[in-house]
């Protein structure tokens, strides 16, 4: 069984996902920490993110990057929206993202175009999302906890740019597949969402 689980940045969809993986035994896959991983390596050797040759340079980056903490930085979400715009950069990542949904028993993967392009025969998609006040607010938080220097009001500002880069982008823009079920989680508590999803999977399932 294969879950496709989509949405802008910071709408709890990684949360909902790595629960939905657990529920169900299956392995999971945050696609969006590939495009950190490019971000950050073509930060890192000097290039220009919204240069596709140099964001297409950095998609060969070592597997060890991906256990780096400093991908889930404020900053490098930045760098993986302005290289997710490349179709270069997603073509090179499609194959890696392609052989973890396809693996033998299914998968769970969380990114912006898993029900769209790296999984349509997906048994169940969702899309995850919640008001960017509400994704900021959440983020917001997360930061402060790990004492990172940014403002609630910075924050709401880079979320609102990602979104309009995501949704706006040749290739692979960000939108619910027209057969996934839509969860909004702005007035949703952690625990709530993930109640709702598992629920929205059976109904899926149960078709």
């Amino acid at each position: 069984m294969v879950i496709a689980v989509d949405g802008p940045t910071a709408s709890g969809k990684g949360t909902i996902a790595r629960a939905l993986a657990r529920h169900y035994g299956l392995p999971h896959l945050d696609t969006g920490l590939l495009y950190r991983a490019v971000g950050h390596q073509c930060a890192k050797v000097g290039g220009n993110p919204d240069d596709p040759d140099d964001a297409l340079a950095a998609t060969t980056f070592a597997d060890a990057l991906l256990e780096n903490p400093d991908l889930r930085s404020e900053e490098t979400g930045g760098l993986a929206s302005r290289v997710s715009v490349h179709p270069a950069v997603r073509q090179a990542l499609f194959e890696r993202q392609r052989a973890f949904a396809t693996q033998a028993g299914g998968a769970v993967l969380d990114g912006r175009d898993i029900g769209t392009v790296i999984a349509p025969e997906a048994v169940a998609k969702l899309f995850v999302t919640a008001s960017v006040k509400a994704r900021a607010e959440r983020r917001f938080l997360e930061m402060q906890a790990r004492g990172a220097p940014v403002t609630l009001d910075e924050i709401e500002a880079d979320l609102a740019a990602r979104d309009e880069r995501d949704r706006s982008r040749a290739a692979a823009p960000l939108v619910a597949a027209p057969d996934a079920a839509v969860l909004d989680n702005s007035d949703l508590c952690a625990e709530a969402s993930i109640a709702a999803a598992i629920a929205l999977v059976e109904a899926r399932r149960a078709r």
